[in-house]
């Protein structure tokens, strides 16, 4: 990212739509978790249902803005592809955290009870440690963000499929899959934020390494094995820090390397020239 780029209004309004977005998601997902005054602890089909509800509508709303990342896991598992800068990426993720520290401070000081840690916060179930809660998130981590990866590759072959309703299918799947073993968090942000509130931090790291780890193994094995443009030369690009799109294009167009190439630095010198 340049520095031009950085301070164009388009990249700030990006910025503030994954702060609201990520607010919006979380103070979501801890209100659809909070049981009433005298009611039962809720279950996970509530959360199941209003994170998948509320991610579809977040990427109506700032889908075209910013992406709707409103998640540390899909930003960074973005990063590991290549996707995103690493400028834009630390940005996203210090918003995320912020936008879902300010949803569970309003919601905390909304909520009639002070005693929300029970519910706000993700913590290990006392039936599994900290290994088995740590799989269960990489493994809801990993469906989440591939499904992410696979609706945005139809997307560039300009598929009609409602992508956003898949990718909300696939949150709420996750969080049927693994709200009863670890809480399903695979959001870093969503445990960050009340956790800061309550001062709860135990096996907090869990929580962080387990959806980034299945976030970033869903994203590189789409993008490298199972992607319409997957290559060994796109593989060989991303980890020797080379221009990945260039050796895409080879690849979807069929023609060769050299080619693409110059035609990409061709483009380049025409859009100087136009900005001279």
């Amino acid at each position: 990212m340049t520095w031009r780029e950085l301070r164009s209004r388009q990249f700030w309004r990006a910025v503030l739509a994954e702060l609201l977005g990520t607010l919006v998601l979380v103070s979501t997902v801890l209100g659809s978790s909070m049981p009433g005054p005298g009611e039962a602890p809720v279950g996970t089909m509530y959360p199941a249902v209003a994170v998948g509800v509320v991610i579809v509508a977040l990427g109506h709303c700032f889908g075209e803005i910013s992406g709707a990342q409103v998640n540390p896991t899909v930003t960074l598992s973005l990063l590991a592809t290549r996707k995103v800068d690493l400028l834009k990426a630390l940005f996203y993720v210090a918003v995320q955290c912020l936008g879902a520290s300010l949803a569970a401070g309003a919601l905390y000081l909304a909520l009639p009870l002070k005693t929300p840690a029970d519910h706000f916060v993700n913590r290990v179930p006392i039936e599994s440690n900290a290994a088995q809660a740590l799989g269960i998130e990489v493994l809801c981590a990993f469906q989440m963000v591939f499904t992410i990866f696979s609706v945005e590759d139809q997307r560039r072959r300009e598929c009609t499929e409602p992508g956003n309703l898949a990718i909300g299918l696939a949150h709420t799947a996750s969080v049927l899959l693994g709200g009863r073993f670890s809480g399903a968090c695979m959001n870093p942000a969503r445990a960050l934020g009340p956790a800061i509130i309550t001062g709860f931090w135990e096996n907090h790291w869990v929580f962080w390494i387990g959806p980034v780890l299945g976030g970033v193994l869903a994203g590189v094995s789409h993008e490298f094995f199972f992607a319409r443009s997957a290559s060994r030369q796109k593989l060989v690009a991303c980890l020797t820090c080379k221009d990945i799109e260039i050796v895409e294009t080879a690849s979807m167009t069929g023609s060769s390397l050299s080619t693409v190439t110059q035609n990409a630095m061709r483009a380049k010198q025409a859009n100087k020239q136009d900005n001279n």
